[in-house]
């Protein structure tokens, strides 16, 4: 890995061509098109955790980014309407690099026996990989989706290695009246069509068929060509994530005392987070941000933010890409 070390040389050429560009009277050359991508397997303690780097030329801040669960790397890049619905392709366009990764047992990434895939295993997972990337880019912000936004808190409070935290489509008051039900309705990944040659043990659970959009979108407007491309791309998740997710969010003192850097908290009209009768106040953003502030260390500064009319999966919402433009101007902030 080799390129890594090179990153800060680079960007003072590419800032060198910018200058040359300008004084030589040529055409820019937008930042969209001078997007590079590239996959890569990061060995981690538990094999290697696969992760796709997208980087505009010159970019000092990558976005890490953790899926949640039964999604993998693809929910930050959906596929469908890209330019409304992929936050890869917004930060990307704003001169951010983003690394999405898939969790242990999902996607591309080492598929260990379940009972070994907590919360904490692939938080240590994630720190492993921002270890290995942190010497390309002057900041560094870890990002979660749900579950993956447990994580992200977690890898934040532990380690410390961060600028930033993003947390969307999640509080610390998860609401189990609602979670409940969306678990009920789970089936073993060996039983579905789709995942069964993957050769998972039953302790790896997916959705069932036709469960998602009441799952994960409702009451956000039903999109089929979204949807289609949300139950094509599914995935998986290990039951024992569960355990330590709820235990060191809501149950004892949460990991996330020790994050001490800016946070972003992001969710939509998500009734498995917010609302009567255990969740979160999300009736405004101030409400949210009074309701979870005490969550965090004492110098984090928490910045909060709701995309109205969409459920859990936020960036499948039509409106996605005004939730994206706070993204960027928040991470464009952090000293």
């Amino acid at each position: 890995m080799r390129w890594f070390q090179n990153g800060r040389k680079r960007r003072v050429l590419a800032g060198t061509f910018a200058v040359l560009g300008v004084t030589l009277g040529l055409a820019p050359v937008s930042a969209q098109a001078a997007v590079t991508c590239r996959t890569i397997d990061f060995p981690v303690s538990q094999g290697t955790m696969h992760g796709k780097l997208c980087t505009p030329a010159g970019a000092g801040t990558v976005h890490v980014l953790i899926p949640g669960g039964t999604y993998n790397s693809s929910y930050w890049d959906i596929g469908y309407s890209p330019s409304t619905r992929s936050y890869r392709m917004a930060m990307n366009k704003a001169g951010h690099a983003t690394l999405a990764v898939d969790r242990l047992g999902t996607g591309k990434s080492s598929k260990p026996l379940s009972a070994t895939v907590t919360a904490s295993a692939q938080a240590l997972a994630v720190h492993e990989v921002i270890k290995q990337i942190r010497p390309r880019f002057d900041k560094v912000i870890v990002g979660g989706h749900s579950i993956g936004s447990a994580m992200a808190m977690i890898e934040a409070g532990t380690f410390r290695d961060v600028d930033g935290v993003l947390v969307t489509g999640m509080t610390h008051r998860m609401n189990f009246v609602t979670v409940a039900p969306v678990l009920a309705q789970m089936i073993p990944a060996p039983l579905d069509p789709h995942l069964s040659s993957r050769g998972l043990d039953l302790g790896y659970l997916t959705t069932g068929p036709g469960t998602r959009y009441g799952a994960f979108h409702a009451p956000g407007s039903k999109v089929n060509g979204a949807i289609d491309f949300d139950e094509s791309t599914k995935d998986v998740f290990a039951a024992t994530e569960a355990v330590d997710t709820v235990a060191l969010t809501n149950i004892v003192i949460p990991a996330s005392r020790g994050i001490n850097v800016p946070v972003l908290m992001v969710v939509g009209n998500d009734n498995h987070f917010c609302g009567p009768p255990l969740g979160a106040d999300c009736s405004s953003a101030s409400a949210l941000k009074a309701s979870e502030r005490p969550f965090f260390g004492p110098n984090a500064t928490l910045t909060t933010h709701l995309v109205s009319g969409y459920g859990h999966s936020i960036n499948y919402a039509p409106d996605a890409a005004s939730y994206y433009d706070v993204v960027t101007k928040w991470a464009s902030s952090i000293n």
